[in-house]
């Protein structure tokens, strides 16, 4: 009897785990096959396929449910853009004839300093290179006016290895834009985007020929939209980009993740100062009507009043009263449209043609859109505030053509 006893103490733990495992499993298993009474059918599931009657009474199939949309790879490529951009833009390689004093065994980076003192100059030839993009079949490529300015000689050269010489067609100097063209079979050409609407935060990409390495692409986003009053040209209107944007890159490709042109690479904070991530790029929209004015007529024709703006600071606009945005002439050009029409200096423009303004680039931008012969209707505000409140005036000033070396003038 004690040995049965021991034997149940054993055998115990074994079969009372055993039936713990039995029900566990009858709970975790999945369901089987249910058996269903004669003469019933078995319902269908939801992802079935089921007859369906056809077009002519004849028993049809219905398609299968369509699977999920995959969903978009993360990070995402930008191939496709490039691949659709790319082949436009091409290397742009400049010679430039260079003259320099002889200074005997003196290198000429010391005999540049002796300027006059030296009578006798040596000449060399001084090469460079850029960017540009074909913005046409028929051949015409878009640059900075910077990569070809005083080139003797211009050469292009496509991503597919092919090259060829380029003639200047046009320049203008106030956006830093050049148009060069060339002649050659099946050009690519770069579909052009609008740069009205970015978005900061978007993604974009600049292609371009940094250092001579070839054409190279570097990614980034829109920093900022409209940015000026950085002194690269006269009308700055800048898109500001943290995509690296090197020596060499100037006159490339700024194409957004389509692969449209939305901005001609021009510019790049100097790292030298510890700044990064910092360049700039012309908008697109801008670069069209500059390429589409030097082909027209072979220049941009921009209305011109012969005055010198500066933008009013916040402080000062506040302090005497006048609108924010305003512009004081600092200078007026004798014998200009502004000059005939009694402008002088130190008089504070509030509006051009009713409109408020934001800016001296505002003023610069207004009344370079004017073509000569119309008449901008300016108003001012004359006479030194802490002597009392200034005079309002309103002035009809005569439009004519901008002068080549008008720079930074209205």
């Amino acid at each position: 009897m004690k040995t049965f006893v021991q034997w149940i103490r054993w055998v115990s733990p074994w079969v009372a785990a055993g039936l713990a495992a039995a029900l566990l499993y009858t709970w975790l298993r999945p369901p089987g096959p249910t058996m269903q009474p004669p003469g019933e059918e078995v319902p269908a599931s939801p992802t079935a396929i089921t007859p369906q009657a056809g077009p002519a009474g004849e028993a049809g199939v219905q398609d299968a449910p369509a699977p999920a949309a995959a969903e978009p790879a993360w990070p995402p490529s930008y191939a496709d853009a490039v691949d659709r951009s790319g082949p436009a833009v091409v290397n742009i390689y400049t010679e430039r004839i260079v003259r320099v004093p002889r200074a005997g065994a003196l290198p000429p980076e010391l005999a540049q300093l002796f300027g006059d003192l030296w009578t006798d100059y040596r000449e060399r030839v001084d090469r460079s290179l850029g960017s540009g993009v074909v913005v046409d079949p028929q051949g015409h490529v878009v640059t900075n006016y910077h990569v070809v300015s005083r080139a003797t000689q211009i050469s292009v050269q496509l991503r597919d290895g092919r090259e060829a010489p380029a003639r200047l067609v046009g320049i203008d100097p106030d956006t830093d834009l050049a148009v060069l063209a060339i002649k050659l079979p099946d050009l690519p050409v770069m579909p052009l985007g609008r740069s009205d609407r970015l978005r900061v935060g978007e993604p974009v990409l600049a292609i371009g020929n940094p250092l001579g390495l070839g054409q190279t692409v570097t990614s980034g986003i829109v920093s900022a939209t409209g940015r000026g009053r950085l002194g690269v040209s006269t009308f700055e209107n800048f898109i500001q980009t943290d995509a690296a944007i090197n020596f060499g890159n100037s006159g490339g490709a700024l194409v957004n993740a389509r692969g449209e042109l939305v901005g001609i690479n021009t510019a790049v904070i100097a790292r030298n100062a510890g700044i990064e991530g910092i360049g700039f790029a012309i908008p697109v929209d801008l670069v069209r009507g500059v390429v589409e004015a030097i082909l027209r007529e072979g220049r941009v024709v921009r209305g011109w009043i012969g005055i010198r703006p500066q933008t009013l600071k916040t402080e000062e606009a506040r302090q005497f009263g006048f609108p924010e945005g305003s512009v004081v002439v600092t200078a007026v050009y004798r014998g200009g449209p502004a000059d005939t029409e009694g402008v002088q200096p130190g008089d504070v423009i509030t509006e051009i043609n009713g409109q408020a303004l934001t800016g001296a680039e505002d003023l610069l931008s207004r009344i370079a859109a004017l073509k000569p012969g119309q008449a901008a209707r300016v108003t001012l505000r004359r006479g030194p505030p802490f002597e009392g409140p200034p005079r309002e005036l309103t002035v009809r000033v005569g439009v004519i053509e901008r002068p080549a070396r008008a720079a930074a003038s209205s």
